[in-house]
């Protein structure tokens, strides 16, 4: 390391460890550095200045490179919303389902008090194909929820096979775009991400993807190949659950030793972790779930920083991904289905565990397991998994796994 780097590095040091001793920036959801909760919250490290905006594919609408996941609580929305704008995060997702239109109608709540700002903001919302197929009474309710006239981006929410992104689908996309009712069209992907990117770089109507994407992903040779492809269709890409949080949760030695390298650098690991998928130049923007301020700041603090993550920085959470194989799904359900004969959608329900374990949001992932078919919990008490478990890549203890989600859920 020469004279100037070592100074730098000793100036980030030294400055984030006065932050952290002011508030543990690492927080994912009301956490510390190391995944134990915070005792005593004293101050948060506000940005200073606005976040990054990039041009969204082939559309050039520049929207800012931190998104706001939209489940978060009405009461607190205003302020949150307005933080928000003053940071530069003026990519706003949201959904029918969240908090059951509950997020809708906060952001609509902030639109009626502030209509000037309605033409500030990338809007988002989505509408799920397992809730009906009336999708133009349904997105009526979305917009008058929004109080507003148009979305910038509308998603089929959830798909985990590209043929749901049907010729019906096309025809009606384009009859909204024509009514002025959305600008662009896509979908949200959690499951068979590869496949379903895959597919839409051969669709040229499709403007606009939000998927699974992270450290633990970004290096896969199909996942990798799949990006590039929707990349140079110019579809615009939005990473999310950029934590690759799992429906395993340990805290291992190898987390601790992670989360002291990237501290004495000047970071976290939370924020480690959302700057390799900022570093990679074809991602517009990563959408974040970002329940209070303190979590929104860490965030976007994350996002100004110059400092890019080196190459062995980038080699620790390669090497941690590895070794942290078999906690962590991929989201490649269809091997498991097909081991359950279609009965069971096992990935879905891995996500709801996840999100109890890694997020410890025990309402997402209530509300999220309570979308799953009705006969979901009866089948995972009487189905075998063992088939599913032996066919997993990662070697996951699916049978374990769904007893568990069996005491949380069902």
């Amino acid at each position: 390391m020469s004279e100037a780097e070592n100074k730098k590095y000793q100036s980030n040091r030294r400055d984030f460890l006065k932050k952290a001793t002011l508030f543990g920036l690492g927080s994912a959801m009301g956490t510390t550095l190391l995944g134990r909760p915070a005792q005593a919250a004293t101050r948060t490290i506000f940005p200073d200045g606005p976040v990054l905006r990039k041009p969204f594919g082939r559309s050039g609408i520049k929207v800012s490179t931190l998104s706001m996941g939209g489940m978060y609580d009405i009461m607190n929305n205003r302020l949150m919303l307005a933080k928000a704008l003053e940071w530069g995060i003026d990519y706003w997702d949201t959904a029918e389902m969240y908090g059951g239109g509950r997020s809708e109608e906060g952001i609509g709540s902030w639109f009626a008090r502030k209509p000037e700002t309605r033409k500030r903001i990338f809007l988002v919302t989505k509408l799920s194909p397992r809730r009906g197929a009336d999708f133009a009474s349904r997105l009526d309710a979305c917009l008058n929820r929004l109080n507003t006239d148009y979305v910038d981006l509308f998603l089929v929410h959830g798909i985990s096979s590209i043929d749901e992104i049907t010729p019906e689908l096309k025809s009606w996309s384009l009859e909204m775009k024509k009514a002025g009712k959305i600008r662009l069209f896509g979908f949200s992907t959690h499951s068979n991400m590869e496949e379903c990117l895959e597919g839409a770089a051969r669709l040229p109507w499709i403007d606009g993807i939000m998927f699974t994407y992270n450290y633990r992903l970004m290096h896969e040779p199909r996942m990798k190949a799949a990006v590039e492809a929707c990349h140079k269709a110019g579809i615009g890409l939005t990473a999310m659950k950029t934590q690759g949080g799992g429906p395993v949760k340990k805290d291992t030695d190898a987390e601790m030793k992670m989360a002291g390298r990237f501290m004495e650098k000047g970071f976290t690991d939370y924020q480690a972790k959302l700057m390799a998928v900022w570093q990679d130049k074809r991602i517009a923007s990563i959408c974040s779930q970002m329940p209070n301020l303190t979590i929104m700041a860490a965030n976007a603090v994350a996002a100004l920083n110059k400092t890019a993550l080196s190459a062995s920085d980038r080699a620790l959470l390669a090497r941690y991904a590895r070794e942290t194989c078999g906690d962590y799904c991929a989201g490649c359900g269809r091997i498991c289905l097909q081991a359950v004969h279609n009965r069971v959608p096992i990935n879905d329900i891995m996500r709801c565990l996840m999100y109890a374990r890694s997020y410890q949001d025990f309402t997402l992932a209530r509300s999220t397991f309570q979308m799953l078919p009705d006969e979901t919990g009866a089948l995972l008490d009487r189905l075998d998994f063992r088939a599913a478990e032996r066919s997993c890549p990662r070697n996951l203890p699916i049978e374990r796994l769904m007893k568990d989600a069996t005491t949380l859920f069902a």
